[in-house]
């Protein structure tokens, strides 16, 4: 088991920053992400980052604006987010997956958090 606990999450205005942290606790893994869902739409991939290698991969939407990074010491994964903007606003959910499939797809993930606000107003 894998125990995930994000932090970071609140209002801002576009343009501006925000810092996610999700700490993980439990079993190893493979590969962290994070995720966001809107109301009323899907729950949709941003960001991942091999935990071992480091190999980051994101969404094209948040590339250039977003960076994904982790401390294998304290077993913490972050999400930076500059440049907001109005769309950004969304849970923020991170997962962890032991299995190496598609990354992109949250079926790949076996443990979640229980999600972050992220509202960013225009």
């Amino acid at each position: 088991q894998v125990q995930l606990e994000e932090s970071g999450g609140g209002l801002v205005q576009a343009e501006n920053s925000l810092k996610l942290s999700c700490a993980a606790s439990g079993d190893t893994f493979i590969a962290m992400g994070w995720f966001r869902q809107a109301p009323g739409k899907e729950r949709e991939f941003v960001a991942v980052v091999l935990w071992n290698a480091g190999n980051t991969y994101y969404a094209d939407s948040v590339k250039g604006r977003f960076t994904i990074s982790r401390d294998n010491a304290k077993n913490t994964m972050y999400l930076q987010m500059n440049s907001l903007k109005p769309e950004d606003t969304a849970v923020y959910y991170c997962a962890a997956t032991k299995k190496f499939l598609r990354l992109s797809l949250s079926q790949a993930y076996d443990y979640w958090g229980q999600g972050t606000q992220v509202t960013v107003s225009s």
